[in-house]
């Protein structure tokens, strides 16, 4: 038999301290003038170039991005640091990650009307872990208190959300599951080049859950049922961190620009909306959903240019904030959890019998669409 899949329930964490591109400018050319007066006599001998300052205008236009939360705010401000201050925990503290994925999963929980026990299954989805194992989800398993069951963690970039709902469909519908949490605790302010003028601003720190479960056992007053998803991966270097545990066995590497986020922001616009307005097109023609019976998408938040180009292609006019809503001005690049905020915000004013889709994309290339109906 195979079962149907609700989500029955969400959930958001959001850190208490944010900064604006105008906080975020300031630091980042106080540090910008420090450096280009340090290095002054190799710049004018032509060995280096000058570093160059940034503007909240360019931010804004590069991006939609008008401010982002963060774990840590001083540290990312301080021109001599610019990397959050994050201490480290004693084993036997519950971790910074496991924490916040706590709080998301605890929301996502009541509004499912569920206790941690009535779960059976953890998947911790997101693009960084704070380490290697013990797996994230099991940690989260044992914080909750679920006395039964198993978790595991799985990284897709950016698109790990949408891979974990089918993940956690998948175990729903095979029978080795009947109610999965998948969470989303995305502290990108910790793998973020915060010197680097072209990325400085993109990203946010923030934790999403989501419940999966049969739609026979399913109780919360919003469900929407998953009518389908579809995953697509094609290998690009276009967005890449090679931070990993082999960086020790080459010491020269250490610390280098490449451990933490790049990319090539032009090649990836280009390449991968096509690939995603003609993922979603396809997926809905498959499943015979019409795309005029779309009522909303919700979208990777990483670029509201982006986001504007892919719902502009699959619905072939411009999309209204209303269909296509917009969380990453308040918010900025999330990565997994982007949709998932988009999704938790801006889908309870829409009756039963709406459809919808929540997709991502990333690194890999990675793109994942789940097409959902409200049925109550």
């Amino acid at each position: 038999m195979t079962h149907s899949v609700v989500i029955s329930g969400t959930g958001l964490w959001t850190p208490e301290q944010s900064i604006t591109n105008e906080e975020l400018v300031a630091s980042f050319n106080e540090y910008v003038a420090r450096y280009n007066e340090r290095h002054a006599d190799a710049i004018e001998a032509g060995e280096i170039e000058p570093l160059t300052g940034s503007n909240s205008a360019f931010i804004e236009k590069a991006s939609g991005i008008k401010q982002r939360y963060v774990l840590d705010k001083e540290g990312i401000l301080d021109p001599d640091r610019l990397a959050p201050n994050i201490a480290e925990r004693g084993d036997d503290e519950l971790s910074v990650q496991a924490e916040i994925a706590v709080f998301a999963a605890r929301q996502a929980l009541d509004n499912a009307g569920l206790q941690p026990d009535d779960l059976d299954a953890v998947l911790v989805a997101c693009s960084n872990m704070q380490r290697a194992y013990p797996a994230m989800a099991v940690e989260v398993q044992q914080a909750l208190g679920m006395e039964h069951g198993w978790g595991y963690d799985m990284n897709v970039a950016c698109s790990s959300a949408t891979f974990g709902i089918q993940t956690g469909v998948d175990a729903i519908r095979n029978g080795s599951a009947r109610r999965v949490l998948m969470v989303n605790p995305e502290i990108c302010s910790g793998h973020l080049a915060w010197e680097d003028r072209d990325c400085h601003f993109i990203f946010g720190d923030v934790s999403t859950a989501v419940i999966l479960e049969r739609a026979e056992d399913a109780t919360s007053d919003n469900q929407w049922e998953v009518l389908g998803t579809r995953l697509q991966t094609r290998f690009s270097n276009n967005i890449r961190n090679n931070f990993g545990f082999l960086n020790r066995a080459d010491p020269s590497g250490v610390g280098s620009r490449d451990k933490l986020f790049r990319q090539e922001g032009r090649k990836v616009f280009k390449e991968v909306c096509p690939m995603v307005a003609e993922q979603i097109t396809g997926h809905l023609a498959d499943l015979s959903v019409p795309v005029t019976d779309v009522r909303r998408m919700w979208l990777h938040q990483a670029n509201l240019n982006m986001n504007e180009f892919i719902a502009r292609r699959v619905l072939g006019r411009d999309p209204s904030r209303d269909e296509a809503p917009v969380i990453l001005d308040d918010y900025a690049n999330t990565s997994s959890a982007g949709s998932i905020i988009a999704f938790h915000k801006h889908n309870s004013d829409l009756p039963a019998g709406t459809k919808g889709v929540i997709c991502s994309f990333g690194a890999g290339y990675s793109i994942g669409s789940v097409i959902v109906n409200r049925v109550r």
